[in-house]
């Protein structure tokens, strides 16, 4: 039988071996050059509505050049994971955010294609400490902190002002309208109609709001099927600029048909060049992926939210007077030289 003094030894030498052993480990997670502290990462999902639509890209682009800005200002490593779906499905949107909660994600930046369908996988991400940003398409009702975007009822309202305006305030015309479930796009053709209202000698075409596919290809169709079965239409209030994505979609004389639109990418001035549209109203395509992480960035490290939860970007008006300053912008901003 082994002495009491015997097995106190024993426990000694395993508590220091298990000390030693703790001492290891936690020499393993010092940082090992100069001494300085691994920089915190910090992990955000990007979601828009569709890689097919450019819009999103410009906002990818934004997201991640605020990464790199913001994570340098911080002192952090930040990494945007996008999970854009191809096309336009808000399941797959709520299956990203799903995906993203599962990663470990810090916070989440969505721009919803329909609302109700994401939003109860929003508020389960919120419940495990996510933080949570809308931006173009908010969903109102979910646990969200923030949205940043358009006042889509004044985008609407302003588009078709400005199509008014270019007909000298009569005619029949039309609303191209993308996606008939998304939250922001029904607020814009909600906001054109009401400015509808304040010009006596001009009226919506009937049918006068057409649905579409939110891809340039799809979008080109729904105007030039729309145009030849109704060719009473003399102007087109765009409220997303689908259709100037691509070359050649207007296929009338330019100036014969007014359009205004919103959106002003790179692909869409040169409508504006050509006189083929009179104004195009720029939303902040750019800053929907720049603001998003910067707002993001302020509640993960310092619990900071808007003022308003709403943050309204104003839109920009492009013209054929200011197209070519306002092109050295997007030069800026997607880094071409």
């Amino acid at each position: 039988m082994k002495s009491p003094i015997n097995k106190l030894t024993q426990v000694t030498a395993l508590l220091i071996a298990a000390g030693v052993a703790l001492a290891g480990c936690s020499k393993k997670a010092e940082p090992a050059a100069g001494g300085e502290p691994a920089k915190r990462k910090i992990l955000i999902g990007f979601i828009g509505k569709s890689l097919a639509n450019d819009v999103f890209q410009a906002a990818q682009s934004g997201a991640q050049a605020a990464a790199k800005e913001l994570g340098a200002k911080y002192g952090v490593d930040i990494e945007v994971e996008i999970r854009t779906p191809n096309d336009e499905d808000a399941t797959k949107q709520a299956e990203a955010v799903e995906a993203l909660t599962r990663r470990g994600v810090d916070g989440i930046a969505i721009s919803c294609s329909e609302a109700n369908t994401v939003t109860p996988s929003i508020d389960k991400a919120v419940a495990k400490g996510v933080s949570v940003v809308c931006f173009d398409s908010d969903a109102p009702n979910s646990k969200r902190f923030a949205y940043y975007g358009t006042d889509d009822k004044v985008c609407g309202a302003k588009t078709m002002d400005e199509l008014a305006k270019a007909m000298g305030g009569k005619g029949t015309v039309a609303i191209l309208a993308g996606n008939q479930s998304a939250p922001n796009l029904q607020n814009r053709v909600a906001g054109a109609k009401d400015a509808l209202a304040k010009y006596p000698n001009m009226k919506l075409n009937e049918p006068g709001v057409f649905y579409h596919v939110e891809t340039p290809e799809k979008a080109a169709e729904a105007v030039l099927s729309a145009q030849n079965a109704n060719p009473g239409i003399q102007g087109w209030a765009f409220i997303g600029g689908w259709p100037l994505f691509t070359t050649d979609a207007l296929k009338w004389p330019a100036g014969s048909i007014k359009v205004a639109s919103v959106d002003s990418l790179p692909a869409q001035l040169g409508y504006l060049r050509s006189g083929h549209v009179e104004v195009l109203l720029g939303q902040d395509c750019y800053g929907w992926g720049t603001k998003s992480v910067e707002i993001l960035l302020e509640k993960i490290l310092k619990d900071q939210t808007p003022p308003d939860v709403r943050v309204v970007d104003p839109l920009t008006r492009v013209s054929k007077e200011n197209v070519d300053e306002y092109g050295k912008h997007w030069e800026q901003w997607l880094k071409k030289s």
